[in-house]
């Protein structure tokens, strides 16, 4: 004989062999009295679920309070506007894709090594960021009056970071990004160096002595075969502008994303220091 196996009664099935039971013991009243008991306990279930995500809620509002609370304005101002603008930007072709939310999200989570507690206050900033009404250009012109030139470059570099989640890139949002930069009042220079960074990326995905180069050149915001005394000039300015006490007063997340960058630049020009001879 062939095995056969039979799936056992949801709680659908259960319910109605414990109503017929109700039923056949105590008749019609015994039925009433349980239906009316399953109805207040589901009442009740349902009752406690909501007070329990209302609870929850709270818990997390009052963790968000307290650290926002913890923190200067002035650090609290920059990551409200920060998120807000790089939402502006992931939404400008109408639509906010799950990868331009990671890739804010995980800067804060990998780069700033931000914590539960910070997380939940970036994530809350993020959602009210895409019903904000506010329009891109008043952001910008809000960061650049509030903010030094080093934190707008910060900015820029996010930027285009959203935008080259789309390969390739939309070349309108490059245009987006281009004109950010001139309302950051960021210098034409600065803001190729950026993006020639970002370009070079998405053209070079396997790694060669001379695409690494290439690429270091892009670093220090140089064309290919410029010589040491340019690459000397451009590292100074450089130096200058990522140095992580230009950010400091923005929180140590912020003076780490400085230091990263300065690493970079510096083995950019470790490269070339050596290829000419320490000169």
């Amino acid at each position: 004989m062939e095995y056969r196996q039979h799936n056992q009664p949801g709680c659908g099935g259960c319910l109605l062999l414990l109503a017929l039971l109700a039923l056949v013991t105590g008749g019609a009243p015994a039925l009433l009295n349980l239906l009316g008991f399953l109805f207040y306990s589901g009442l009740a279930g349902l009752l406690l679920l909501i007070a329990g995500f209302w609870a929850f809620s709270y818990y997390i509002q009052r963790r968000v309070s307290t650290y926002e609370a913890s923190q200067s304005e002035s650090h609290n101002r920059f990551v409200y506007l920060l998120i807000n603008i790089l939402v502006k930007i992931a939404q400008a072709d109408g639509h906010f894709s799950r990868a331009e939310l990671n890739a804010i999200l995980n800067f804060f989570q990998y780069h700033l090594r931000y914590n539960q507690d910070q997380m939940y206050w970036v994530k809350q900033l993020t959602k009210e960021a895409r019903d904000n009404t506010t329009d891109l250009r008043q952001l910008l012109e809000e960061f650049r009056t509030s903010f030094a030139y080093e934190p707008r470059l910060i900015l820029l570099e996010l930027i285009y970071q959203i935008i080259h989640t789309k390969q390739p890139p939309p070349e309108n949002e490059l245009r987006l990004a281009r004109e950010a930069a001139q309302l950051l009042q960021i210098s034409v220079y600065d803001q190729r160096t950026i993006e020639a960074k970002y370009m070079y990326r998405q053209r070079q995905e396997a790694a060669s002595a001379a695409s690494q180069e290439e690429q270091y050149y892009a670093v220090l915001g140089l064309e290919k075969g410029a010589d040491f005394t340019e690459i000397k000039k451009a590292y100074r300015k450089l130096s200058m502008q990522y140095h992580p006490d230009k950010v400091g007063h923005l929180g140590e997340e912020f003076k780490k994303v400085a230091e990263e960058k300065m690493k970079e630049i510096n083995v950019a020009y470790g490269y070339f220091e050596k290829k000419f001879g320490n000169r």
